[in-house]
């Protein structure tokens, strides 16, 4: 069997509010033997939180989406940096720029990701970054707020091979969802091929972008098989031996303890 972490996944989201218990037990029995679940707001932060204390292999982060970003003030900052401080939060995120749906102006989100930042780096947590068609903002305020000095991730990877470059130049890792199986990823794909792979990560972001072939129904953490499945194809390497490398570095970035 393999082993396998789901690095980005949201099992507080409403989707799984039935059936969470049957959802963990599916990706234990299909080789998942960690998941990180990602807060999106204060609120989600502590649900995850909530979460990841009832379950020895489950750990959680932190932090604001950028559909939901805002100045955030001098209390909620507090809140969230003492929950960082719980042992079971592993990163700072998720955080970054959307300026596809544009849920919230622009201007806030970069303020808010700024913010984010100097709060990763207050509490020595590695980033999880959400970019979808921000690439160029996204390095810039990485790179103005030094943020490679706690690194991190850039997760559901959208972008291509030279913009990935940049990402691992800042010390950032790339990790792919159940995207990379869709028939229209090829560049995705080449940035699989190339990536060191010492640097590369596999999620789910589930409840959402579920993987081929189960596309088109809810996502959940056990199909982070596929997505791996896929990679090991993309490299020509064995299942097995490609998921405890992928296993590795999510240990590595996160500092995962007892795997």
């Amino acid at each position: 069997m393999v082993r396998l972490i789901d690095s980005h996944t949201h099992l507080d989201m409403p989707q799984f509010q039935k059936d969470l218990h049957g959802v963990i037990e599916r990706a234990r029995n299909s080789g998942v033997v960690a998941m990180i679940t990602v807060g999106i707001s204060l609120d989600s932060s502590e649900k995850a939180l909530e979460i990841a204390r009832k379950y020895p292999f489950i750990y959680s982060t932190v932090g604001c989406h950028p559909h939901g970003a805002h100045d955030l003030p001098g209390e909620e900052m507090s809140r969230l940096k003492e929950l960082a401080m719980d042992p079971r939060v592993v990163a700072w995120g998720e955080t970054g720029l959307d300026y596809y749906r544009d849920r919230a102006p622009r201007d806030k989100q970069r303020a808010c990701l700024r913010q984010q930042v100097a709060l990763a780096r207050e509490c020595r947590l590695p980033l999880v970054i959400h970019d979808r068609e921000a690439h160029d903002d996204v390095i810039r305020i990485l790179k103005d707020e030094s943020a490679q000095e706690v690194g991190g991730v850039i997760h559901c990877f959208s972008g291509d091979w030279n913009y990935a470059k940049k990402c691992l130049d800042l010390g950032f890792y790339i990790s792919v969802p159940g995207t990379v199986t869709y028939k229209n990823a090829e560049i995705q794909r080449e940035v699989v091929r190339k990536c060191p792979l010492e640097r590369l990560m596999v999620e789910t972001d589930a409840p959402y972008l579920t993987p081929v072939p189960y596309r088109g129904k809810r996502n959940e953490p056990a199909y982070v098989v596929f997505t791996a499945k896929k990679v090991s194809e993309l490299r020509n390497m064995p299942l097995d031996e490609i998921s405890e490398r992928l296993t590795e570095n999510t240990v590595r970035l996160f500092r995962l303890t007892g795997l």
